[in-house]
């Protein structure tokens, strides 16, 4: 499954971002002494205790405020909450309980979610008694803290973590193909699922962004198990104008994470964008299979030579995914549609493909044999052992003279070796380089 996910809610100006920024080991949020400057949700990975999960830092809850800037960030907050495994509510221990605590107290409840209360600001023994009164808000026991101080986060995140999913906790089983459709949004991915399934099962609009939450529909063909992961489209964030929108990108990532095989869906009116390229490179950074799905293809004037013209400009803006098998299709026509299911279980095939290490072990050494390692340092690098260490992606580990001397480049070409070799289509290829000593 995904990474747990953990927001941070509270009202403005408590410390959220402080708090997010010392748990996540980043100053990723801005922290400034004005209500509303976290505006925008921003979210990173964070690790406690070997459990690694994703921080979600929102804008502060007003919830009856009438200002625009305050009603989308309520809705934004409640957009974090609704995906969020575990909710810090976070209070300020000097102030003391307000208004505006209470009603996001009584929002709170109402989630059926985990929620644990966060007394920020209790950097002096002076308020240490101030945090019983929060027992007033009926959320549970306070845990004192001071996040700009780090004072108290060990209890706060060994509270969190106890109450995420076990991580063998599976949703369905391992014969089971997730994939998960991402892009930005009003590209087609739920007329594409509709096609696949052959039915209406999502609503489909030409309004971006009508697909809210991330919705799975289990289905079979043949023996074969499927669950596609529809989500709400990833969209830049300086050309969102509706709240809801600019949120729908943690569910996206949260799907890829789910996946086995992502499919990036691009307009083919409109290429490639950063947008794309950013949901790309996560998708690769997770090592999930890919597929590069260019919809909407019966919308472009065409002649016998557009599509390579197309397919080689893909592969120019998406290089470090080059691996991924790229196809054209329309949901409108359903042109290639009943395609993408044949390339989900040949990319889904290739992520799960194991190599045998005498084989792997000749593949590598011939390899060395046609480009030898460049000196450095007067030393040059000795691959003495190869083998592979796990699947979903392909993950091999190098043992090698000196780590220092395996150059990125080489690296690079013992991945075309490997894929020249074996095939890997659709899926990235990791590499462990480890020193002769090392088992």
């Amino acid at each position: 499954m995904g990474k747990p996910v953990v927001a941070i809610v509270g009202r403005p100006n408590v410390g959220k971002s402080t708090l997010f920024n010392r748990i996540v080991g980043k100053r990723i949020s801005i922290v400034e002494d004005i209500p509303g400057v976290t505006r925008d949700r921003i979210y990173a990975e964070a690790e406690w205790l070997g459990r690694t999960f994703i921080m979600i830092d929102t804008g502060g809850l007003e919830p009856y405020a009438e200002d625009i800037i305050m009603q989308q960030m309520k809705r934004q907050a409640e957009v974090a909450i609704e995906t969020a495994n575990v909710i810090i509510f976070l209070v300020d221990g000097q102030e003391g309980i307000t208004a505006t605590d209470e009603e996001v107290a009584n929002m709170l409840r109402k989630t059926n979610k985990k929620v644990i209360l966060a007394c920020n600001k209790i950097d002096s023994p002076k308020y240490k008694d101030n945090i019983y009164e929060f027992y007033n808000l009926g959320i549970g026991e306070p845990i004192g803290i001071s996040a700009g101080q780090a004072l108290g986060l060990g209890d706060l995140l060994d509270e969190v973590i106890k109450n995420f999913p076990k991580e063998n906790e599976e949703e369905y089983d391992q014969f089971t193909i997730k994939v998960a459709l991402v892009g930005r949004p009003n590209v087609g991915k739920s007329s594409i699922i509709n096609k696949i399934l052959g039915e209406e099962r999502v609503i489909v609009s030409h309004i971006p962004g009508t697909t809210r939450d991330a919705i799975d529909t289990p289905f079979e063909v043949g023996e074969q198990k499927y669950v596609l992961i529809d989500t709400a489209g990833m969209r830049k964030r300086g050309k969102i104008s509706e709240a809801v929108e600019r949120y729908s990108v943690i569910r996206s990532l949260t799907a890829i994470e789910r996946s086995d095989v992502s499919i990036l869906v691009i307009d083919a009116e409109t290429g490639v964008t950063e947008q794309d390229t950013k949901i790309a490179g996560y998708i690769h950074e997770q090592g999930r299979g890919a597929i590069i799905v260019v919809n909407k293809w019966d919308l472009v004037e065409k002649d016998d030579k557009t599509m390579n013209i197309y397919r080689e400009n893909i592969i120019n803006r998406l290089s470090f995914m080059n691996y991924a098998p790229i196809m054209f299709v329309s949901a409108v026509t359903g042109q290639r549609i009943h395609k993408i299911l044949e390339e989900v279980d040949f990319v889904s095939n290739q992520h799960s493909k194991r190599v045998q290490t005498g084989i792997l072990n000749d593949v590598i050494s011939e390899a060395v044999l046609m480009n030898q390692p460049s000196i450095s340092g007067g030393r040059r690098l000795n691959i003495l052992y190869a083998t592979q260490v796990s699947v979903k992606p392909p993950t091999f580990a190098l043992f090698v003279n000196d780590p220092e001397l395996m150059h990125f480049t080489y690296e690079r070409y013992l991945e075309n070796q490997l894929r020249k070799a074996f095939g890997f289509q659709g899926t990235p290829i990791r590499f462990l380089i480890k020193g002769k000593s090392k088992q």
